[in-house]
């Protein structure tokens, strides 16, 4: 072969040979176009992700926050109930406790009154209450004056709780003396009463026997209307 033949066919691989490396370079222009397209996406996507539009797991979270908070019980409710039937009491009446009626150990002066007083004791298992007017009734033995009639609303008569066994007093001030009449009658007076008649709140009237300190038989001896009778108080 010639030189120049050997020239030509030299350079005939020469041309092929850059056009096979020419087609290689774009084969990788397009895989380089490729990933950077992806990635692109890929941040378009994280960049929606965080823009602060809350997604639909997350609104089912916040939704289910304010459901629970709405239905949460509101404070005090059953025990509030429970704690308020817990204070309830039978009331003091004749059938659960004994009455005594102590007249006044001193009389009375022209400045004070004789100080009696009215003894409820409960004589049940249970505490029972004193709640509302106790009612106190005098009738003279022999029937000469009109009987003394008095309560203590004007002094109290609020809620009083008498443990089993325990006792409820109440004072009952009055005038024994009779200071317009001569020395030797000034212990006569109207009523004269060996017994009076107790009504607890909405209980009926029982007759009592009047007392001395001491337990023996006693006179309630009242002169004039004014009798007073005070608030219970247990003991």
């Amino acid at each position: 072969m010639s030189v120049r033949a050997r020239i030509s066919a030299g350079a005939a691989v020469f041309a092929l040979s850059a056009l096979a490396l020419t087609g290689c370079g774009n084969s990788d222009d397009d895989s380089s176009k490729g990933a950077t397209d992806g990635t692109s996406a890929s941040a378009s996507a994280t960049s929606g992700s965080d823009s602060g539009a809350p997604t639909s797991k997350e609104t089912g979270s916040g939704g289910s926050a304010t459901a629970g908070k709405s239905g949460a019980p509101a404070t005090g409710g059953a025990n509030g109930g429970g704690d308020n039937g817990g204070g309830v009491t039978s009331a003091c009446t004749t059938k659960n406790t004994r009455i005594n009626f102590v007249q006044a150990a001193q009389h009375a002066s022209q400045q004070a009154p004789a100080q009696g007083s009215i003894e409820v004791v409960n004589t049940s298992k249970s505490t029972c209450t004193i709640v509302g007017a106790v009612t106190l009734t005098a009738k003279d033995d022999q029937g000469k004056a009109d009987p003394v009639e008095t309560d203590n609303s004007k002094n109290g008569t609020d809620a009083v709780d008498v443990k089993p066994g325990g006792t409820a007093k109440a004072s009952v001030a009055y005038t024994d003396l009779n200071f317009e009449g001569s020395q030797s009658a000034r212990e006569v007076c109207a009523v004269q009463a060996s017994t009076v008649e107790i009504a607890l709140p909405k209980d009926v009237g029982r007759t009592v026997k009047v007392t001395k300190d001491s337990g023996a038989q006693g006179t309630f001896n009242v002169c004039g209307k004014d009798v007073q009778v005070s608030a219970f108080k247990a003991s």
